[in-house]
């Protein structure tokens, strides 16, 4: 089953209003619609280059409401795409990320970028980490994590508990999962990384698309970050 633009429109809509009730403020071009983009000429080559903006994801697994996403990018680099005027080398990336209970992308692990995972506001999000080993399968070695600054010490499978303004610290090859706690309500994450590359540097460890197949069941509100129109030349 397909992930359908219904869910998507949704999912935004749903990710506007929290962030707004929880007091976070996100850029203008959050808000711009398919009618804005289409006079939208070079001024916004970054956010096309870098992906910047929503991302919303079922993985390909057709299930949205347990394995699922909905992201917003604020900053990125980007290795595939160079500025005329410099910009795009960033080596760091923030994201905002809406946890509804339950719901996590698979279990995956990236190959180079580092990530702390900040419970920004809301419900409490649950993060179960295990190391990836040499055959980038899971890893039957216990491992030091930080929460918080906070050395804690892990076995395969544990899971840290973070509250609002709690944070962990995911180094590569770590493989991970979160998702707000049952009972506790919406929760808000934030994601600050080294430069994200979502084409080449995620591992899933079972078949998984980092970006999904849509079926088109109602207009379009918002591009994806996967859709953006080129730019209009004036």
């Amino acid at each position: 089953m397909l992930l359908k633009r219904s869910q998507i429109n949704a999912s935004i809509a749903l990710a506007m209003a929290t962030f707004r009730d929880y007091g976070i403020s996100l850029p203008e071009f959050a808000y711009w619609t398919v009618e804005d983009w289409m006079s939208k000429g070079p001024e916004a080559d970054e956010i096309r280059a870098c992906m910047l903006g929503w991302d919303v994801t079922d993985f390909g697994q057709g299930d949205f409401t347990r394995i699922g996403r909905t992201l917003f990018t604020l900053r990125n680099g980007s290795m595939r795409h160079e500025s005329p005027n410099g910009g795009y080398d960033k080596s760091y990336a923030e994201k905002l990320i809406l946890d509804p209970e339950g719901q996590r992308s698979p279990a995956h692990f990236h190959r180079t970028k580092m990530e702390d995972i900040i419970n920004r506001a809301g419900g409490n999000i649950i993060v179960q980490l295990t190391k990836a080993g040499a055959d980038n399968r899971p890893s039957d070695a216990a491992f030091t994590i930080a929460v918080d600054g906070v050395a804690r010490r892990m076995r395969p499978g544990d899971s840290a508990r973070l509250k609002p303004g709690q944070s962990v610290c995911i180094p590569p090859r770590t493989i991970h999962q979160f998702w707000g706690e049952d009972g506790t309500g919406l929760t808000v994450s934030g994601e600050v990384s080294s430069l994200c590359d979502d084409h080449a540097d995620n591992c899933f460890l079972e078949p998984s698309s980092r970006f999904p197949e849509i079926e088109e069941d109602a207009p379009r509100r918002h591009f994806l970050c996967t859709e953006y129109p080129q730019a209009v030349r004036h």
